[in-house]
């Protein structure tokens, strides 16, 4: 049974804001189940981590809860934020800029022997 599942934010992208809710719902239930969870930034999908880029998306048209609030709900449950270095250089991401929620930066390295650790439950985006 797996013990921990390692979320790559690769594909998901501030310009589709549509698919940014769902990666933070599973990792707030993953670590809800006691999971450990570990989500890694890279691309475009870095951009969420600098701040008041979330707080401006919303998953749907209602604009009920903003990607943000999903983001801050799994990581008040447990979920770590990762980001590559490159990719928070490319997308202006400085420690002062940065939401409070980013725990560390983080490799491909670091990603793969994560991935590939027993016990580990990986999913893209």
């Amino acid at each position: 049974m797996a013990r921990k599942i390692v979320i790559m934010l690769l594909n998901a992208s501030p310009d589709v804001p549509a698919s940014l809710g769902s990666p933070f719902f599973q990792a707030t239930s993953a670590a809800s189940m006691d999971l450990e969870v570990e989500i890694y930034f890279a691309s475009r999908s870095a951009a969420l981590l600098r701040k008041g880029v979330a707080e401006k998306l919303y998953p749907g048209s209602k604009r009920e809860k903003s990607i943000y609030s999903f983001m801050q709900d799994a990581h008040k449950a447990g979920a770590r934020f990762y980001v590559c270095g490159a990719a928070m250089e490319e997308n202006g991401i400085t420690p002062e800029t940065a939401i409070p929620e980013l725990d560390e930066v983080r490799g491909g390295a670091a990603f793969i022997s994560a991935a590939i650790d027993d016990g580990v439950v990986t999913l893209t985006y």
